[in-house]
């Protein structure tokens, strides 16, 4: 796939920056990786999900509400197909002061510091609440994710959802990953998602895009089950 990019304005925000810059590819014209199968296929799983998780999406949003008496969703801005932000829904598993807490505890730990600029996660992240770690543990913590696929800007499956500080790490492989709709689960999430690095993660999501099939989708989202029951590589 030809790694060449062009950017195009247009009126909205891009992650802080605007006019926001939508990203062309040589193949934006044929529309995102799968296509319309793809597309029905997302539809059709998240809303079933949807009405089989409800009563476990409504006792999430009491114990949130009870115990922080905050918000219970949080929306954090990716990088979309084509390029284009969007809010990427979570339930809220960090304190409300969060980046005043990360930047505090990357000052005074040197190791913490070093994953976090390895990978762009910690193992023990201090902004996660005592409830969140249970949330993250499980992968309650992205099943708002389902409303995203819903609305169009997410996938099922696809490449794990990036920031824009993330794209130079990408490399060569960024336009496999302007060309999918990022998913809720991916090759990383049954590869190892915690245990697998950053290099890797961004080969198994040009791996993905190159390679799709629905058979493919059917069989991680078959996978993804079992690694999410056995917490296999969890946070």
């Amino acid at each position: 796939m030809n790694s060449k990019v062009s950017l195009t304005v247009e009126s909205h925000e891009f992650l802080g920056v605007a006019p926001e810059a939508i990203i062309e590819t040589p193949d934006s014209h044929r529309g995102p990786v799968g296509g319309s199968v793809k597309r029905l296929l997302d539809f059709a799983i998240a809303l079933t999900a949807l009405i089989l998780l409800a009563p476990i999406l409504g006792m999430v949003v009491v114990m949130l509400k009870a115990t922080t008496g905050g918000n219970v969703l949080f929306g954090h801005q990716r990088l979309g197909y084509r390029g284009r932000p969007f809010k990427c829904l979570k339930f809220q598993t960090m304190v409300s002061n969060g980046d005043q807490v990360l930047a505090a505890h990357l000052r005074q730990n040197p190791a913490a510091r070093l994953e976090w600029e390895t990978n762009r996660k910690l193992r023990d992240d201090p902004r996660v609440t005592p409830i969140g770690r249970i949330l993250r543990s499980s992968s309650l913590d992205e099943l708002p994710q389902l409303f995203n696929v819903l609305q169009g800007s997410m996938s099922i499956v696809g490449p794990r959802p990036i920031v824009k500080a993330e794209v130079e790490r990408y490399g060569a492989c960024f336009s496999s990953y302007l060309a999918c709709r990022p998913g809720i689960t991916g090759l990383w999430q049954v590869s190892g998602r915690s245990d697998c690095g950053y290099e890797q993660r961004v080969r198994l999501d040009d791996s993905y895009a190159k390679t799709w099939s629905v058979l493919r989708d059917v069989l991680i989202i078959c996978k993804t089950a079992v690694v999410v029951i056995s917490r296999e590589g969890s946070c």
